[in-house]
């Protein structure tokens, strides 16, 4: 799973610097994790998105950020509280949801929002 930086971020999620309106610079849809180190939530998610990453690759890329690092693309997105997931589907607009969600959650809203399948 690979962690973004600022710079990797706007080359493969969305460059929030020269857009204003969302625009997706990903081929596959993503989810971002927006975590902490510290942040007890954040390290029960970590696992099922290391699962998801496995179940859904070549389909779904799954990204973390971490907001201690990266503030100001925390700032950019207005995380207040962590662990924030981002959604993203190639086409459309993300959809941003909080806490730590069970699997099954996930992958509703992978095949809800991202992959689009009915």
């Amino acid at each position: 799973m690979e962690h973004l930086t600022k710079q990797s971020f706007q080359e493969k999620v969305f460059n929030f610097e020269a857009n204003k309106d969302w625009k997706f610079e990903g081929e596959l849809p993503c989810i971002i994790d927006f975590y902490a180190d510290w942040c007890q939530p954040c390290k029960t998610v970590a696992p099922i998105l290391d699962e998801l990453s496995d179940e859904y690759k070549g389909k779904v890329n799954i990204y973390k950020v971490n907001t201690e690092e990266e503030t100001e693309l925390a700032a950019a997105f207005g995380i207040r509280s962590i662990p924030s997931i981002l959604f993203c589907p190639a086409d459309g607009q993300p959809q941003m949801a909080q806490g730590a969600l069970p699997k099954d959650t996930f992958v509703q809203a992978i095949n809800d929002v991202l992959l689009k399948e009915k």
